[in-house]
């Protein structure tokens, strides 16, 4: 009994252990992404900002519904595709605790198999 006991705070405290493990590497990618999230936006709204201005301040004088539309087509356009980005890694991405549901199951088989 005492051995079953042991093997059992052992596989225990390996899942908790594995647990724990996943739940950091979450936060340190989680963190990472809202970091690089931001610094895309800031310079990307900088970006628009300089360019928009550019363009229709060069135009403004011969095609001024041009020099407005042309940036407006160019910033709906990166938001859709930066949309499809987003969706795709969001899908990309493997669900949470998988390492830890993956060794549960062999735990549960190998259990199983020996009953």
């Amino acid at each position: 009994m005492r051995v079953l006991a042991a093997t059992l705070l052992a596989i225990v405290y390996t899942r908790v252990e594995l647990l724990s493990t996943e739940l950091e590497e979450q936060r340190v990618w989680l963190s990472s992404m809202l970091v690089w999230a931001l610094v895309a936006l800031f310079c990307a709204g900088i970006g628009i900002v300089l360019a928009t201005l550019f363009v229709v301040l060069a135009l403004w004088e011969t095609h001024r519904v041009l020099a407005l539309s042309i940036p407006a087509m160019v910033f709906l356009l990166g938001a859709a595709l930066a949309c499809l980005v987003v969706r795709g890694k969001a899908r990309a991405k493997p669900p949470m605790f998988a390492a830890s549901l993956e060794e549960l199951a062999k735990d549960h088989k190998e259990l199983t198999s020996r009953s």
